[in-house]
């Protein structure tokens, strides 16, 4: 039998705490000419805000990030995931606000910047949430709709 379902302020909560515990999301993109989708794994920084992430400049992913400005992120497994679509910003090493990085590579441990191949980071800020465990919880859903949270602290 599955649990109740939780409230909208619980999921929002433990959306929250997921974001700052977990450092792996899979990442969705598509490419800009026939759409075709690409998933790959990444780590990400979550700043409270936003996510960070980092991928080669070059690889479909990179490029797809780069080119369509947009992405979906799916955080936690099937039976407790959280649903990101965002907005994407592309920053060079250099343009990371200072401490960025260096919070970047000790949260994920991996610091691109100590490679050679050339790495850009994305910052995904959040448009629409969804967090779902079981069937009970697909109504309510969306805890973020246009990057404002719909539930209340």
């Amino acid at each position: 039998m599955n649990a109740p379902a939780r409230t909208p302020k619980q999921r929002k909560q433990d959306t929250l705490a997921r974001l700052e515990s977990d450092v792996d999301t899979w990442v969705s993109t598509a490419d800009g000419t026939g759409g075709t989708p690409y998933l790959v794994p990444l780590s990400y920084l979550w700043d409270g805000t936003t996510l960070l992430l980092a991928t080669l400049a070059g690889s479909p992913t990179g490029l797809n990030l780069r080119s369509s400005g947009t992405v979906r992120l799916g955080i936690g497994p099937t039976r407790d995931v959280v649903m990101i679509d965002g907005t994407v910003e592309t920053l060079e090493a250099g343009e990371l606000p200072n401490g960025v990085g260096d919070a970047f590579a000790a949260g994920t441990g991996f610091d691109p910047r100590e490679l050679t191949a050339h790495y850009r980071y994305f910052r995904v800020t959040p448009q629409r949430v969804q967090a779902w465990r079981e069937a009970n919880e697909i109504a309510g859903r969306d805890l973020m709709r246009d990057g404002e949270w719909l539930v209340a602290d």
